[in-house]
């Protein structure tokens, strides 16, 4: 892991699912959650953005805003989203130029094209408060992250 608490993160501006841009500069005033999942249509990495959209009116409680990233194309992580029926969370896409912004967080799995399984908790200034890397098969703790951000709120 390349990056660490009390780092700044490097500027990202990518097109969610809807294929709006989304950028730290949107969230003034919140702390972001950036939940990198390897790939769309993965039973694990479902499960790990459908606990982000059911738990969302949790984390605007604590002033968070969850963000759902993977190196898939904009069209995948629409008709994903889509099927998995979410609601409120923004899905961006790290697809082109390939896992650029996963590389800069140094989360980037070259060999396999993909990112890593990560959560980082930002404020709105960019600086890390809290990160946590998970084993590609290991669904992230939605009650662990909770706490993470309530104690980071």
């Amino acid at each position: 892991m390349a990056i660490n608490v009390g780092e700044k993160l490097p500027e990202f501006k990518l097109k969610d699912q809807q294929g709006n841009k989304v950028s730290l500069d949107d969230f003034s005033g919140k702390n972001v959650l950036l939940s990198f999942h390897p790939l769309a249509w993965t039973s694990v990495c479902a499960k790990q953005m459908k606990a982000l959209d059911d738990n969302y009116q949790e984390f605007s409680k604590f002033n968070t805003v969850p963000l759902g990233f993977s190196v898939d194309p904009v069209p995948s992580k629409k008709a994903w989203a889509k099927d998995l029926a979410i609601s409120d969370l923004k899905m961006p896409s790290d697809f082109w130029p390939h896992g650029e912004f996963a590389n800069k967080l140094g989360i980037f799995i070259a060999d396999k094209g993909i990112s890593g399984r990560v959560n980082i908790l930002v404020n709105d200034k960019g600086e890390v408060l809290w990160v946590k890397e998970y084993d590609i098969p290991e669904l992230p703790d939605i009650d662990e992250v909770l706490k993470a951000v309530k104690e980071n709120a």
